[in-house]
C-alpha cells in the first residue's frame, strides 16, 4: 500500500467516526487570490508541525504566534494542516490561527466528507482543500457543491493534465498544481509550470511546493500565475519573518 492509499484509508475512518460539529461562531471571509495587471504574487504561508516527506519541522512558535509572524511579514492567507496522525495537525488549530490573525485561513487535509468541511467551517476555515487524485469524480462534485454551501471557498488540488481536466470539468474557480507527486513525493516544478499555463481563462493559478527561496518567488512571480503556497521552507524557520519578508520582497 503506497502512503497516500494508507493516509486515505486512515482518513476514511477517521471522517466517519467525526461527531457533529458544534456550531461555527466565525463568519466566513473572502478569500482573494486573483492577482490582477501589477499586483504582486499572493504568498499562501503553511502551518504544520510535520510532515511525511520533511518529518519534524519547527514548533519555536505556537500556532497563534506564527499566525502573527506570517501575516506582519506580508502572507496574503494562511494554510493550516489539521490531520493530527502524519502532520500533527488539528482542527483547533485553525481556531488558534483564526483568534490570532485576519488572513483568511485555508483548511489543508484530505478531505473525503462533509462531516470534515463542517469542523473546518467551525474551527475557522474560509477556504478548503479539495485533492482531485484523493476523490472520485462524484465525490468531488459533491464536496465542491458542499463547500461553496458551507461559504467555503474550494481550493481544488491537481498534478497531472487528467487532474487538471477532471478539475476544469467539475467547474474549479481557484486551482492550485502540486510540483510534488503525491504517490512517489518526486518534484517536477517544469511540469507543474506546464499545467498551470495550461489551466483555461477565469482559473485563479496557485503554484504549490516546492518554493525554498526568494529567487524561486521571483521566478514564480514573472509567470502567469495567482499565488504560490510555501510551506517546508518556512516551517524549518524558528523565526520566518526574515525568509518570508525576502519572498513578498521577490513577489513584486
Amino acid at each position: 500500500m503506497s502512503l497516500l492509499a494508507e493516509i486515505l484509508a486512515h482518513k476514511r475512518a477517521e471522517a466517519a467516526g467525526l461527531g457533529p460539529a458544534p456550531r461555527s461562531r466565525f463568519e466566513p471571509r473572502p478569500a482573494p487570490l486573483a492577482r490582477g495587471p501589477g499586483q504582486p504574487l499572493r504568498l499562501i504561508t503553511e502551518i504544520k508541525r510535520r510532515s511525511p516527506s520533511a518529518g519534524p519541522l519547527s514548533t519555536a512558535l505556537s500556532v497563534g504566534e506564527r499566525a502573527r509572524v506570517y501575516q506582519h511579514a506580508g502572507a496574503s492567507m494562511l494554510s493550516v494542516l489539521t490531520d493530527a496522525k502524519y502532520f500533527d495537525g488539528a482542527f483547533d488549530h485553525l481556531r488558534l490561527a483564526r483568534e490570532a490573525s485576519t488572513l483568511p485561513l485555508l483548511c489543508k487535509d484530505f478531505i473525503v466528507s462533509e462531516r470534515q468541511l463542517d469542523w473546518a467551517r467551525a474551527s475557522g476555515a474560509d477556504a478548503v482543500l479539495l485533492i482531485v487524485r484523493c476523490l472520485a469524480p462524484p465525490e468531488l462534485d459533491a464536496l465542491l457543491g458542499a463547500c461553496r454551501a458551507r461559504g467555503l471557498t474550494p481550493l481544488v488540488e491537481v498534478a497531472t493534465d487528467a487532474e487538471a481536466a477532471r478539475a476544469r470539468d467539475a467547474g474549479a474557480e481557484l486551482v492550485g498544481v502540486n510540483a510534488r507527486d503525491l504517490d512517489t513525493l518526486a518534484m517536477d516544478p517544469d511540469g507543474a509550470a506546464r499545467i498551470l499555463a495550461g489551466l483555461p481563462p477565469g482559473v485563479t493559478r496557485v503554484h504549490l511546493s516546492g518554493v525554498a527561496s526568494a529567487q524561486d518567488v521571483r521566478q514564480l512571480a514573472a509567470r502567469r500565475l495567482d499565488a504560490a503556497l510555501i510551506g517546508e521552507a518556512l516551517m524549518r524557520q524558528a523565526d520566518p519573518a526574515p525568509l518570508l519578508a525576502e519572498m513578498c520582497a521577490a513577489a513584486g
